[in-house]
């Protein structure tokens, strides 16, 4: 399996030098040369495939030799060993061909766990064997965060600076991060928006110099091709569990920066039957804009009930560009080039393709909270505001009633506990009981200004790993 870059320049690279790299030298992001793919008959095969066994199916075609089968087992059997859901993934029907996925039963009550906690112990394996040691930089709009040091705190070749906006997570959040104790854990709140801490990791990984010569840089947001690999498998682990592949499934994403549903593509382009992938924005609704106009730009980001959507710049979405532009890197390098200007505007070709599987729907705060308020109502279950926009554009897909819809549930109602307040349902969500001290941990944690200068130093002043 070799991995290329969106934009067509950078070196074609195996699956532990992507695991390493992150960001393609040329910008771009990369992806596989070609998807592996799977036949009617083989998924079939997979129906009595528990979550790890499944996982090692889908992941292993993409590791290909760069790990033994029986290192790669092992990896992905401890790694969803820490889940407290013997399914790790299970479904919930909560009205008629509706169902949500639990995405929140890993350690930080997040779907980033699926991901970041196989990312932590691949990057530890390959890491050992190398004796190299290397600096994560990561941007989290809530999640990504939590569950980045979760998954890498362990590793002795390894300092991890998160960036995350400044009193513009929820308090849960914020705390899961600033509350794990690490000479290597390093969290830092950045008195701008995400889209800031973003740019800052995209920056510093176009210029490494401010680090040591013998210290790369390694990404843990979802340009890390890894984590796009490991949140496929549960695509095929819900379609499976209602009937695939003798039966389409549909399923709504909320999502901001576009790399959830796109696994949800990479499962349909294997083979999985997917009738539809539904896009769920909040107020920062720069992909439904996309699928509604084909227009793509930067605007204001607003602090909404949904923070970990609150992000105007969709940085996965240029890997299905290069798709929907025939994987042509230069079209996708002279977009994105005109982005750095401006609005762009995709061919209505290629807007033609993204329609024929995907639509949007934009939900407002008060709808998140109606929303909230009407599932618990109906059947008395607790969505968070995010899984609560999931629904909500779910509902109004006006799918076939036949074909079953699924809402990736991705984070706890615990982890927002002023947009359940706001719903007025009389219910507050307990932590989980391995979290019930949160809020008397001690917390640590940097206040930068937006400035990469002050980020960069601040970085190369504080390696110990």
């Amino acid at each position: 399996m070799k991995y290329i870059s969106t934009r067509g320049q950078a070196p074609t690279l195996n699956f532990e030098e992507v695991l390493l790299t992150g960001l393609a030298s040329d910008g771009g992001l990369y992806v596989p040369e070609r998807l592996p793919t799977f036949t009617r008959d083989e998924i079939a095969e997979m129906a009595s495939l528990n979550y790890p066994q499944l996982a090692e199916r889908i992941i292993a075609p993409f590791v290909a030799d760069s790990i033994p089968a029986d290192d790669l087992r092992q990896l992905i059997h401890d790694t969803y060993a820490v889940f407290r859901h013997n399914a790790v993934a299970p479904l919930t029907q909560i009205a008629h061909n509706q169902f949500v996925l639990e995405l929140f039963h890993g350690p930080t009550l997040a779907f980033k766990d699926f991901a970041l906690q196989l990312l932590g112990r691949l990057l530890d394996y390959v890491l050992e064997r190398r004796h190299q040691k290397v600096v994560i930089m990561g941007a989290t709009s809530g999640d990504t965060g939590s569950a980045a040091i979760e998954g890498c705190k362990r590793c002795k070749n390894i300092d991890i600076f998160i960036l995350h906006p400044h009193q513009r997570v929820s308090e849960v959040q914020r705390r899961q991060m600033t509350t794990v104790v690490g000479d290597n854990i390093h969290n830092l709140a950045l008195e701008g928006n995400f889209d800031d801490c973003q740019a800052m990791v995209k920056a510093s990984f176009n210029q490494r110099g401010f680090l040591p010569e013998d210290r790369a840089l390694v990404a843990v947001n979802s340009i890390n091709w890894a984590r796009i690999m490991a949140q496929i498998v549960y695509y095929f682990y819900a379609g499976l569990a209602l009937g695939a592949p003798g039966r389409p499934v549909a399923f709504s994403v909320p999502t901001g920066n576009f790399g959830d549903i796109f696994a949800g593509y990479l499962a349909r382009q294997m083979g999985l039957p997917v009738a539809q992938l539904i896009i769920a924005t909040n107020r920062n609704d720069v992909l439904h804009r996309v699928m509604t106009s084909g227009s793509y730009g930067r605007q204001t980001l607003e602090h909404s009930l949904s923070p970990s959507m609150d992000i105007t710049v969709s940085s996965n979405f240029e890997r299905l560009l290069f798709d929907l532009y025939d994987r042509d890197g230069a079209a996708v390098a002279a977009l994105m080039r005109d982005f750095d200007q401006g609005d762009i505007h995709f061919s209505e070709q290629a807007m033609q393709r993204a329609r024929e599987l995907f639509s949007s729907h934009r939900v407002s705060d008060e709808e998140t909270c109606a929303q909230i308020a009407a599932t618990w109502r109906d059947c008395e279950y607790l969505l968070d505001p995010h899984s609560a926009i999931g629904v909500k554009a779910a509902l109004a897909s006006g799918l076939d009633r036949q074909v079953p819809v699924v809402t990736l549930a991705t984070a706890h109602p615990a982890k927002f506990p002023q947009a359940i307040q706001r719903a007025e349902i009389g219910v507050e969500p307990p932590l989980p009981l391995h979290l019930a001290d949160l809020f008397d941990r001690s917390e640590r944690f940097e206040v930068l200004p937006n400035d990469l200068s002050a980020v960069q130093s601040f970085m190369a002043n504080n390696l110990g790993a």
